[in-house]
């Protein structure tokens, strides 16, 4: 039997319905009618045979197969459109809004952002450093064009790629526990995933713990710990050489795992933007790699 071959228009249909929320905003934004793109939405699922979104009145519901089909359809009309931009032989210009989450390894991030503005000088960069729960409303609303955050179990309203993070609890090289005193911890402000998971394990092991330190930026948890004020939960790529990692051995329970996810609006999203989300994403990808290897070795 021949493969099937799904249309890149009908997948950009299904991601711009479901990203706008509804047939009528969508048509305005491919300049198509609303029964055009019903007719299109009908055509997808008749090739795929499996309902993808419902409807009840004007609002839309996505389905388990049309949340798994989203991811996938993301990817491919990112590949696509980044041949295309790559081949227009136009010059890439205007702003970019990108999130960056406070708890996650922003100066690896900050990396690959200042190597794309070396390479593409005219696109302008404006880099929002925040809580993941804050990006993400402020991608929602239109105030950002490409968020990385920390994400939950199920969310996956704009997400391209998903990856994820093993946690790490880090303390200075001469730090050591106080017998009978509560752990202390240095941490992002309330709603941060990294301090979620802190305070989440040491309760499960029912061990006392209290807050010395409290900061919205990476590099002020990273002074904090390395002068020994306590203790905190990194990444490897934000351990500093002055620090240590703790283990079980020493006390400390495993952090949960932490997934991180790369978000945009496909509908909305430039060249420039499509070809940015594609750097990202091969660098995230091949750090996640090495990270891997690096783990299988030990």
């Amino acid at each position: 039997m021949a493969p099937l071959n799904l249309s890149i228009d009908l997948l950009r249909t299904f991601i711009t319905v479901i990203e706008l929320g509804g047939f009528s905003r969508a048509g305005e934004a491919l300049g198509r009618t609303q029964p055009a793109i019903s007719l299109q939405m009908r055509r997808l699922e008749a090739q795929l045979g499996t309902k993808l979104i419902t409807t009840s009145g004007r609002a839309i519901a996505v389905t388990e197969d049309g949340k798994a089909l989203a991811m996938h359809a993301r990817r491919m009309l990112l590949l696509n459109d980044e041949v295309v931009a790559r081949f227009s032989r136009q010059r890439l210009n205007g702003l970019l809004r990108v999130g960056l989450p406070t708890d996650y390894a922003v100066a690896f991030l900050q990396g690959v952002l200042t190597e794309y503005g070396r390479v593409h000088p005219e696109v302008r960069l404006e880099i929002h450093c925040d809580l993941s729960h804050r990006l993400l409303e402020d991608l929602r609303r239109d105030k950002l064009d490409i968020v990385i955050a920390m994400t939950g179990q199920g969310v996956t309203q704009y997400l391209a790629r998903e990856w994820v993070e093993r946690p790490i609890w880090a303390a200075s090289r001469n730090w050591r526990p106080v017998a009978n005193e509560p752990v202390p911890i240095v941490a992002h402000p309330p709603g941060c995933e990294y301090r979620n998971r802190m305070t989440e394990a040491l309760n499960a092991a029912q061990r006392q713990w209290r807050i010395v330190y409290c900061s919205p930026g990476i590099s002020g948890l990273q002074k904090a710990v390395t002068a020994g004020l306590g203790v905190s939960a990194l990444t490897r790529r934000t351990l500093t050489d002055e620090m240590r990692i703790l283990s079980e051995k020493d006390g400390f329970p495993r952090l949960a795992d932490i997934r991180v996810g790369l978000f945009y609006k496909h509908p909305r999203q430039t060249d420039a933007g499509l070809l940015l989300v594609n750097d990202l994403i091969t660098n995230l990808d091949a750090s996640g790699e090495a990270e891997f290897q690096r783990l299988a070795r030990r």
